[in-house]
């Protein structure tokens, strides 16, 4: 990983609820390569496969593949009742726990998932470092959250100083573990897409080589070709990860956001256009799932797709602020017309 100045670090890192909500999924993410281990054994390890109960792996299922937010709430629920050593489930409590601006909430699910972190260290160092890291990671940002970036800067950098040490006690056990790869591989991503003098190939090479699952690999490499504007092969790696995961919203948005950015290089392409506009309607096709911001996010590239192609002047902002705005965490049963 490139190395960067820790005050920067901290900025692209805790500073916006899209970038929490993406590196706690990754933490989360980062366990699965154990989910089916339990009844059909680790297919990513030769040896000593690892398994996570059955409750968490249904809640990480319908977060990641579904991309089903609101069922996945309930879900998490039952798995920290039912399985109270799992750090997967307090790390995703405590990301679902940010999109509702619940921060003590956030704050107790860090905290969890920290100890258990510690805990687990004892019998797996392994994933009990990355856990532990997780933990600090998720603490930096709920002080961000609460305190603003200048208040609480320092704290967060300490937190982040901490998080680079777990991660590096668990390379040094296991530098090739596809599990501790996926989530280096988004973290360094992350931080070299944001910060321009980084490498991002570095990262991409990670995911590409050493990391899995492979729908969230290929997820990770299409983020990071999009934000370095290389959209051929970011489409190409969006599609990989489509083909896996054919109904997760955010993939179809994802895709998405590719298509028009590509159609934007080619002199406004129709044809590009239109399949952007195809996957912003897909990714839009059930709204109540997702997160209310998220849903704004996505009807405003909808709406600004829709007046490329038919050259009309919707007035997309305030139909995105009205979704945004709105009481409730969940997007709504029904969009605005267009």
């Amino acid at each position: 990983m490139t190395k960067t100045p820790l005050a920067s670090l901290g900025k692209q890192m805790l500073s916006s609820k899209q970038t929490v909500r993406a590196i706690a999924a990754a933490l989360a993410i980062a366990v699965t390569i154990c989910i089916n281990s339990a009844v059909a054994g680790d297919p990513f390890r030769s040896s000593n496969p690892q398994a996570i109960g059955p409750n968490t792996e249904t809640a990480f299922k319908t977060m990641f593949q579904q991309g089903n937010y609101k069922q996945a709430k309930t879900q998490i629920q039952q798995a920290l009742s039912a399985e109270p050593n799992e750090p997967l489930a307090y790390a995703m409590a405590a990301s679902l726990s940010y999109i509702e601006q619940d921060l003590n909430s956030m704050n107790s699910y860090a905290q969890k998932t920290r100890e258990v972190g510690e805990k687990l260290a004892k019998t797996n160092p392994l994933r009990g470092n990355i856990y532990t890291a997780a933990g600090h990671f998720l603490e930096g940002a709920n002080i961000i959250a609460k305190e603003g970036t200048a208040k609480g800067a320092p704290q967060a950098l300490n937190k982040l100083r901490v998080v680079f040490q777990y991660l590096d006690a668990a390379d040094k056990i296991a530098p090739n573990d596809p599990e501790l790869n996926l989530l280096k591989g988004y973290m360094d991503l992350m931080l070299a897409t944001n910060l321009p003098f980084s490498n991002p190939n570095e990262a991409i090479q990670r995911l590409e080589q050493k990391a899995s699952p492979r729908y969230l690999a290929y997820r990770g490499m299409a983020v990071g070709y999009r934000d370095l504007k290389k959209y051929d092969r970011a489409l190409e790696f969006a599609n990989k990860s489509l083909a896996e995961t054919p109904n997760n919203p955010e993939i179809l948005y994802l895709k998405a956001q590719i298509l028009f950015s590509q159609s934007q290089g080619k002199d406004g392409n129709k044809t590009l256009l239109e399949e952007a506009r195809k996957n912003f309607d897909a990714a839009l096709a059930k709204p109540d799932q997702l997160p209310r911001s998220l849903v704004a996010e996505i009807f405003f590239e909808q709406c600004r797709t829709r007046n490329r192609l038919d050259s009309k002047s919707r007035d997309c902002d305030p139909m995105r602020d009205k979704i945004r705005d709105a009481d409730g965490v969940w997007g709504p049963a029904a969009l605005p017309p267009l």
